[in-house]
């Protein structure tokens, strides 16, 4: 509690008029949710983790689309990667490789040179090498159409012994960039908005590298890692609880959490982009 209060703390210093946003102009939103129908991510029982991220992001971009302060773009829906980003990983394939790979030697550079401190991260799930170009992919298109925030839909796991195991952990977290990466700190107080509302209503993670509920990561491609996403370009990475919780055990607490989730977030984004 004590790491918590201090991160919203140092958090709330940070909140200065920087959301230079004209209220004229059209917020453009990003919404990822995470993995597809081939690589799936964790599964409790048969629900697939994609198809909760589907849920759940499709329904913040129902709420977003009736706002007209937003311009609402997704990676996916039912039928899967929509025209656009399909169209965009595969002639852009080379593009995309090249940029990560440039990427990631000015990076190397600068952690020989002392200007870049690695550290510690959560252990994520190493990716594959398609989805890893799926994934720097997002972040050049988000760059090339000037993106003010991508937002990326998860649910969390943890080692089981089978997909009907009952895992220990439960609970929310949020990531943002770490601090040495250019566009941590307005992502970090996007963070922090949409972090007030589902804290109203869900416990934070129990896991103990995440138990702040708001955790900094420099290894999460989705964040922009490697420097990838420009200062303009806003990101946090959800993890909305651990897929086995009881609440996602029946079709209608299911969903009912889908709504709550969703409606909560959605007024995270509005708060941080036109506070009161």
């Amino acid at each position: 509690m004590k790491k918590l209060l201090l991160i919203l703390t140092f958090l709330t210093f940070l909140v200065i008029p920087t959301t230079s946003i004209k209220a004229s102009v059209p917020i453009k939103i990003l919404l990822v949710p995470g993995h597809d129908d081939e690589i799936w991510g964790a599964q409790y029982g048969n629900v697939k983790e994609a198809a909760m991220n589907l849920a759940v992001a499709s329904r913040i971009y129902g709420l977003l689309k009736k706002d007209k302060r937003f311009e609402v773009h997704i990676t996916r829906n039912t039928d899967g990667y929509t025209k656009e980003f399909l169209d965009y990983f595969s002639s852009q394939k080379d593009e995309i490789i090249t940029f990560k790979e440039n990427a990631k030697k000015e990076m190397q550079a600068k952690i020989e040179t002392g200007d870049f401190l690695e550290k510690e991260n959560v252990d994520h799930n190493i990716v594959s090498a398609n989805t890893a170009i799926v994934l720097y992919g997002i972040n050049k298109w988000a760059n090339e159409n000037k993106m003010d925030a991508v937002i990326h839909i998860h649910f969390n796991d943890y080692p089981r012994a089978t997909k009907w195991t009952i895992g220990k952990y439960r609970g929310f977290v949020i990531y943002f960039p770490d601090g040495q990466l250019a566009n941590w700190k307005e992502s970090s107080l996007l963070a922090a908005d949409i972090f007030t509302q589902l804290r109203k209503k869900y416990v934070t993670s129990t896991y103990k590298p995440e138990m702040a509920g708001l955790t900094p990561d420099q290894s999460l491609i989705a964040l922009g890692s490697n420097d990838t996403l420009e200062v303009s370009v806003r990101s946090v990475l959800i993890e909305y609880s651990y897929i086995y919780e009881k609440k996602f055990r029946n079709y209608t607490t299911r969903h009912q959490a889908y709504n709550d989730m969703s409606n909560l977030t959605t007024v995270g984004i509005k708060n941080y982009f036109f506070p009161k």
